[in-house]
């Protein structure tokens, strides 16, 4: 059940996700992020962010409509994927001295790209969701095959001290993808990481599947900021593994496996134990592995078309 008391649905799962109003216009209620040289946005903040950020005069915010924050470029034209990255990069600084916002957490984080710009730009992973910029990650979902074709999943349970989501069952494997990392450098990573797998096996064995869209806001389960829009992008890959191979915590952040039936992993999903994001991967699973069918499922229709919403800034370039 949910908390609201109705009975908790698939698509109930990905609404968790992709919770993103179809329906605003959203120059009305964000102020857009704008880089130099280009006439599309590149992310929505909300007004309170705005007017809480402790803003570098290499930024112009603009307060009328449609209102908007203008990464400058301190080059000239020499150098402006260097100036925008510094830029930013003095920006997250000054938070982290002054401990502004929850989400930056007082900490440096790894560097994501800003996958909707012109040129290669990035800023640190945990201030991206102020700025409303587009996600990426890879997941991975391993399962091994018995001789009759019933499928047993390996899912891990979350590490209670991580910042999102402690304690709940995930994805097998899961990463975000760090700036001038591909998904499968992140999935070569994270999986030896977390789970334990070789380099060579996941190398010979993963299939890439596919790629999930959806818009989020974070709501009363995110530990930071309520609000932040967070467009993302997920690659989601399936990885059969050979009946002796058994996945192992390598780190800190994974505290157990477990081997699940295709009905407790059903089950599990509908009680609400999973991670929103990885709820989602499991679901496009099951809709390309024919567990749930369009004969079954009565929002089959929707669930497809929400797990590849068309995100609201330009896609990945191919550079």
């Amino acid at each position: 059940m949910t908390s609201d008391g109705h009975k908790r649905t698939f698509l109930s799962l990905l609404e968790s996700c992709d919770n993103f109003p179809y329906d605003i216009v959203p120059s009305e209620v964000y102020y857009q992020l704008f880089l130099p040289n280009d006439v599309q946005p590149h992310g929505y903040l909300l007004p309170e962010t705005v007017l809480k950020m402790p803003w570098t005069p290499d930024f112009l915010v603009l307060h009328i409509h449609p209102r908007s924050v203008i990464v400058l470029d301190s080059s000239n034209g020499a150098d402006t994927p260097g100036a925008v990255n510094a830029a930013f990069a003095r920006l997250i600084d000054t938070c982290i001295e002054q401990d502004t916002f929850h989400v930056i957490a007082r900490t440096h984080s790894e560097p994501f790209s800003i996958l909707s710009a012109l040129y290669p730009v990035h800023m640190e992973r945990f201030a991206s969701a102020l700025f409303g910029i587009t996600s990426q990650g890879a997941y991975i979902t391993a399962y091994t095959k018995a001789e009759d074709g019933s499928m047993r999943l390996w899912i891990p349970r979350r590490a209670k001290h991580l910042y999102t989501s402690p304690g709940m069952l995930d994805s097998t494997v899961a990463g975000g993808i760090r700036d001038g990392h591909s998904p499968l450098d992140t999935l070569i990573h994270e999986a030896d990481e977390e789970a334990s797998l070789p380099e060579e096996l996941v190398r010979e064995r993963v299939q890439s599947v596919g790629v999930l869209t959806y818009v989020s806001i974070t709501a009363d389960g995110f530990p930071g900021e309520k609000g932040l829009v967070i467009p993302d992008i997920i690659y989601v890959h399936d990885l059969e593994l050979p009946s002796d191979v058994v996945p192992k915590p390598n780190d800190d952040e994974v505290e157990v496996f477990y081997s699940m039936g295709v009905e407790e992993v059903r089950e599990r999903l509908l009680n609400g134990e999973f991670k929103p994001d990885s709820a989602a991967v499991l679901i496009d699973f099951f809709i390309r592995h024919g567990v749930i069918t369009a004969e079954g499922e009565r929002d089959y229709i929707e669930l497809s078309t929400r797990l590849h919403r068309r995100l609201p800034f330009r896609t990945p370039l191919k550079r």
